[in-house]
C-alpha cells in the first residue's frame, strides 16, 4: 500500500482489479462497433466466433501483459527495459500509443457528453434531425472544445483521487450502473413492434455469412476491445498483489467484455431493425453515424418515452467512454511517474497539460484545421489517430511482445509468475498460442486494417 506520493499505487483486491480491467474493455468499441459487426456478419456467427476469439486469443494475450506487469512491478516502458535496455523500445512503442489515443478518445466522449445532456434540454426532436445536429456541433469552433474539456475534467478528477480513492470507487458505481441500464434499455426495446425479429436476426447464427472478412472483423474488434498492446493491462497488473490469481481474473475479465457487447448488440440491433426493416440496413450504418444520427432517429419514435431512453441510453454509452478514458489516464500518469521517478501529483499535472493541447489540435481537425486531411478527402486528424494508434501501432506492438515473450525471455518467465498465485494448467496451450499462433493473428489484423484502409480489403 501506498506510504508516500511518490510510492507505487495499489488495488485493494482481485475484483478491483476486474472490475477495472473490465471497464478498460468496456468502451466506444463495445457500443458502436460491435453491433454494427454482428449486423453485418450474420448476428449469431459473429458472435460464436468472437466467444472464441476471446477465450483463446485474448484471453492469452491478456495473461500475458497482466503478468509482465505484476512481475516486473512496472508500468511498459520499465516492464521492458527491466529484461535490458535494448527493449525498452517495445514499452515506447506501447507507451506511445494511449498518448495518441486518449486526447481523441476524449473528443468523441464530449460528443456522448453533449448528446446526454441534450436529451434533457434540447429534446429527441432537435438531435434526430438526419445528421445535421451531429454535424454542426463538431464543427462548431466553441461548443465541441467545451465538451470536450467536461469530459477531461470529469475523467481527469477521478484519476486525480487515485486508484483506491478515484478508480476502484467510480468503476464500482459506473459498471453495475452500465449493465443495469443496458438489460433495461435492451428488454425496452424488445417491446418495440417488430423489435423481436430484429433480436431474431441478431441472436440467430447465419453460417452462409461465415468468412475470412468475419473472422478478422472479430479478432480486429477482440483486440481493440481489450485493451490490448496499449499498457494498460502492464499498468494495471503492476498495482495488482502477488497473491491474487491471473487466470480467473483475466478470464472475467473476457466474460464482462463479451456480456457487455453482448448487450449492446441486443439494445442496438433490433432498435435499428425497427426502424430501417433489415440486417443489412443496420449493418449499413457503423461508428459514429450508428450512434450519433441513426439511433436518435429510432428513439424519437418511441413515443413518450424517447427523451428517457435517448438520455439513459447517452448516459450508459458516457459511462463506458468515462471508464475507458480513465484507464488510458491513469496509464499516461503511471508512465510519466514511472519514467521521471516523480510524484503522482506532478505526473498527472503533466499527463493533464499533454492531453488538454493534443486534444484541442485534434479537435481543430473539424472546423479551423478542417483543411489537413491526412488519409485522403473527408478523412480528420482523428481519422488519421485513431488509423495509425489503433491499426497500425497496436498489432506492432502486440506482435513484438509476443516474440518478446514467446522467443527471448521464454514463456516460462511468465508461467512462472502465472503460477506463483495459483495452478496454470493450460499452460502448454498458452505456450503455443504465444509462440506460434498469435503472432500470425496479429500479422493478420496488421495487414488486413492497413489494407482496407488504403482500399485493398473489404471489410
Amino acid at each position: 500500500m501506498a506510504t508516500t506520493e511518490g510510492a507505487r499505487a495499489s488495488w485493494s483486491g482481485k475484483w478491483a482489479f476486474i472490475l477495472a480491467a473490465a471497464a478498460s474493455a468496456v468502451g466506444l468499441g463495445n457500443m458502436w462497433r460491435f453491433p454494427y459487426l454482428a449486423a453485418k456478419y450474420g448476428g449469431g456467427t459473429f458472435l460464436l466466433t468472437y466467444l472464441v476469439l476471446v477465450f483463446t486469443f485474448g484471453v492469452s494475450l491478456l495473461l500475458l501483459e497482466t503478468a509482465l506487469g505484476r512481475k516486473t512491478g512496472q508500468s511498459a516502458i520499465g516492464a521492458f527495459s527491466s529484461f535490458g535496455k535494448k527493449f525498452t523500445f517495445i514499452g515506447v512503442l506501447a507507451s506511445a500509443v494511449p498518448f495518441i489515443i486518449t486526447p481523441y478518445y476524449c473528443i468523441i466522449g464530449g460528443w456522448v457528453t453533449k448528446y446526454t445532456v441534450s436529451y434533457l434540454g434540447a429534446g429527441p426532436e432537435a438531435l434526430a434531425d438526419g445528421g445535421g445536429f451531429f454535424s454542426g456541433f463538431i464543427t462548431s469552433n466553441v461548443e465541441s472544445y467545451i465538451w470536450m474539456l467536461v469530459f477531461m475534467a470529469l475523467v481527469f478528477v477521478v484519476v486525480g483521487l487515485g486508484v483506491k480513492g478515484g478508480i476502484e470507487k467510480a468503476n464500482l458505481v459506473m459498471m453495475p450502473a452500465l449493465i443495469v441500464m443496458a438489460i433495461a434499455i435492451a428488454i425496452y426495446t424488445l417491446t418495440m413492434p417488430g423489435a423481436l425479429d430484429g433480436a431474431l436476426y441478431y441472436l440467430t447464427p447465419d453460417f452462409s455469412k461465415f468468412s475470412p472478412e468475419l473472422v478478422i472483423s472479430a479478432l480486429g474488434q477482440m483486440f481493440y476491445s481489450l485493451s490490448l498492446a496499449m499498457g494498460i493491462m502492464i499498468t494495471y497488473g503492476s498495482y495488482l498483489n502477488k497473491k491474487e490469481s491471473l487466470t480467473s481474473s483475466v478470464v472475467r475479465v473476457g466474460g464482462f467484455d463479451i456480456g457487455v457487447s453482448f448487450l449492446a448488440g441486443l439494445m442496438i440491433v433490433p432498435a435499428a431493425f425497427v426502424a430501417m426493416g433489415s440486417g443489412e440496413a443496420v449493418a449499413s450504418s457503423a461508428g459514429p453515424s450508428l450512434m450519433f444520427i441513426t439511433l436518435p432517429s429510432v428513439f424519437v419514435d418511441m413515443q413518450g418515452m424517447a427523451a428517457i431512453i435517448g438520455f439513459v441510453f447517452f448516459l450508459l454509452v458516457l459511462f463506458a467512454a468515462l471508464t475507458s478514458a480513465i484507464s488510458l489516464t491513469e496509464t499516461l500518469v503511471s508512465i510519466v511517474q514511472d519514467g521521471m521517478k516523480c510524484t503522482r501529483k506532478k505526473a498527472l499535472g503533466i499527463v493533464i497539460a499533454f492531453v488538454v493541447i493534443a486534444g484541442v489540435f485534434i479537435n481543430g481537425g473539424y472546423n479551423v484545421l478542417s483543411f489537413i486531411e491526412p488519409l485522403g478527402a473527408g478523412s480528420s486528424m482523428l481519422d488519421f489517430a485513431d488509423f495509425i494508434s489503433n491499426s497500425v501501432m497496436m498489432p506492432i506492438v502486440a506482435l513484438l511482445t509476443c516474440v518478446f515473450v514467446g522467443w527471448i525471455i521464454k514463456p516460462k518467465t511468465i508461467i512462472d509468475e502465472v503460477e506463483a498465485s495459483g495452478p496454470f494448467k493450460a499452460a502448454s496451450a498458452w505456450t503455443i498460442m504465444i509462440k506460434f499462433i498469435a503472432p500470425v493473428l496479429v500479422t493478420v489484423i496488421l495487414v488486413a486494417y492497413v489494407a482496407a484502409q488504403f482500399g485493398l480489403f473489404s471489410m
